[in-house]
């Protein structure tokens, strides 16, 4: 087997060392070929690297990576015409055709490790496209050529401190079947576990180089609840004062709320949940699986552990209305979450890319447009023009003023939302919570880029 030289490429992770990179890299350095890990989010791509590479594959784990991926594709063909590019990620094969006519031969989804392997080897990526998704005995991540974490993203605390922050992850996939999620068209229910020794070695290893958190970034930390159990209880024991977060769907806090103390006992400082709505028509079109009152319930659960719940939310949706934006704002403060919003959150639209289970139904073929092939969405307009006035002056708002005092921001939310109702921005209650701790990357993997940021190539 000849060895090949490998440039693993990624444009965008939300902030994080990218594990989509440091993964593969672990087994293709163990089939003996010779990789470079480039985050262009981070450093620009070397030239005589890119000039060298016989394989080029982007890792496309949202849909911002893989706008931003485009441009960088063209360049590394400019550079070297000869080599195999490849892309993998779940918004690989949700964008195969248009990949492929970037000059993209090699598509992969879900669990890639195996199958760059086998398309470095010289083998055909038609067969691994095509296959089932495997089930992979995961190796440690390698990260020795990545930039220091201290690079990327931090956590924030409420005394104004910060700390270095890790990323790892103990799963892969979902077991439910949300309809607006881009992990569903890949994994289709389907999850996969990555040994506790493996995910251990990984986060020993990012404290060795001066992570003191860790982000675990399965899609639900509770799908498995056995598995996240032994995982933050080894965590514990064998990283002590290493602080995490995890995201768990809503459902999973009220059905698990006995282990959320557990949750806070062995290090974890915020629990991120998907809420997306408090409008139980919408949710249910979403098929999310809980109510506004299931929100409104697991809010409470987790402020009586003692954890910080951090909603997240795509408030902007074909069926929202200035009504139910405007109960979305103050469900958010009567709840004293102002300060567990990030103000991003408040100006996400929702994103129709090709794949999406939204489709599926009628009533949203009925209103979108042809896939934009620039947007990588298929367009839809509300009818209600007010709507995505309020959406823009949001976005704007949100995009410009990321770092200032979230309550400051949420003001200004506020008052946008009463001022396209016409009604008077009257508040019904002064009180936002407390500053939480929170990591502070602004953007989101399913909103549609507020600004994307220069790019190394």
């Amino acid at each position: 087997m000849p060895l090949m030289h490998v440039l693993l490429v990624s444009t965008y992770e939300l902030g994080r060392q990218p594990f989509g990179l440091a993964s593969p890299a672990a087994w293709l350095r163990r089939a003996g070929h010779d990789v470079v890990c480039a985050d262009v989010s981070r450093q620009p791509l070397d030239p005589d690297v890119v000039r060298r590479a016989a394989l080029v594959a982007f890792y496309l784990p949202m849909h911002t990576a893989t706008r931003l991926a485009l441009p960088v594709i063209a360049a590394v063909r400019a550079m070297n015409p000869g080599a195999r590019i490849g892309a993998y990620g779940l918004y690989a094969p949700l964008n195969r055709e248009l990949l492929r006519a970037h000059g993209a031969s090699a598509i992969l989804g879900g669990e890639f490790e195996a199958g760059l392997v086998h398309v470095a080897d010289g083998g055909d990526a038609a067969g691994v496209e095509a296959g089932e998704l495997p089930k992979l005995d995961f190796l440690v991540p390698d990260r020795s050529d990545l930039p220091p974490l201290s690079r990327y993203a931090s956590l924030r605390l409420p005394d104004g401190t910060s700390r270095v922050v890790g990323y790892t992850e103990a799963s892969r996939g979902c077991k439910h079947l949300c309809r607006h999620c881009p992990v569903v068209p890949i994994y289709d229910g389907r999850f996969r576990v990555i040994s506790p020794d493996v995910v251990l070695a990984d986060i020993r290893a990012q404290v060795a180089q001066g992570a003191q958190h860790v982000t675990f970034g399965d899609p639900d930390f509770f799908n498995g609840i056995g598995h996240a159990l032994r995982i933050i209880d080894r965590l514990a024991r064998e990283c002590p004062g290493v602080t995490y977060d995890v995201t768990v769907k809503v459902e999973h806090l009220l059905q698990h709320a006995a282990h959320l103390p557990r949750l806070r006992d062995t290090g974890c400082l915020f629990v991120t949940s998907a809420v997306e709505s408090v409008d139980n028509a919408v949710l249910a079109i979403l098929d999310k699986g809980h109510t506004r009152d299931d929100f409104v319930t697991a809010t409470r659960l987790c402020r009586r552990s003692g954890l910080t719940l951090s909603p997240t939310f795509v408030p902007f949706t074909p069926w929202t209305t200035i009504e139910g934006y405007r109960e979305l704002l103050q469900t958010i403060e009567e709840l004293e979450l102002v300060e567990h919003v990030a103000p991003v959150q408040l100006a996400i639209r929702l994103l129709l890319p090709e794949g999406s289970r939204l489709l599926d139904l009628p009533q949203v073929r009925e209103l979108v447009g042809p896939f934009d092939a620039e947007k990588l969405v298929h367009p839809w307009v509300h009818e209600d023009a007010r709507m995505d006035q309020l959406q823009r002056e949001v976005a704007a708002v949100a995009g410009a003023r990321a770092s200032e005092s979230r309550p400051a921001v949420f003001d200004d939310v506020w008052a946008l939302a009463h001022r396209e109702a016409r009604t008077p921005p009257a508040r019904p209650r002064a009180s936002v919570g407390r500053p939480v701790p929170y990591v502070n990357e602004p953007w989101y993997c399913c909103a549609e880029p507020l600004e994307e940021p220069a790019r190394g190539v």
